[in-house]
């Protein structure tokens, strides 16, 4: 209920935020119910909005560059497939892939060193 409350009051949860106290008194934290090592809960939440960002920037190249970085990847719903699998379904040659991977990655790095996360 605490969270619910949390939640129309403020967009943003702290794991690190009281929730509580426990029956000595002292307080508890939303990281301290998990469950888990609080470092990984954190790498968990970390990983999630980093793979958000790639995505979001993964969207912005173009149709060909995107279909090979998914399915080289295996980005969304697909397996990972080798550049000769990707050449083969695509119809194109496995230099080609290369390329196409090569300047959607470099795309895609340009883009993280602008915004100053490398």
């Amino acid at each position: 209920m605490h969270l619910r409350f949390i939640k129309k009051v403020k967009a943003e949860v702290s794991l690190y935020d009281p929730i509580g106290v426990d029956k000595e008194g002292n307080e508890i934290s939303l990281i301290d119910i998990l469950g888990t090592d609080p470092e990984v809960v954190a790498d968990m939440v970390e990983n999630t909005f980093e793979k958000n960002r790639l995505l979001e920037k993964v969207h912005k190249l173009s149709r060909r560059e995107k279909k090979v970085l998914e399915m080289r990847f295996g980005l969304g719903t697909s397996a990972r497939k080798t550049q000769r699998e990707i050449a083969r379904a695509l119809g194109i040659s496995r230099s080609y892939v290369s390329r196409i991977e090569k300047r959607a990655l470099n795309k895609l790095t340009k883009d993280f060193n602008v915004e100053g996360c490398q």
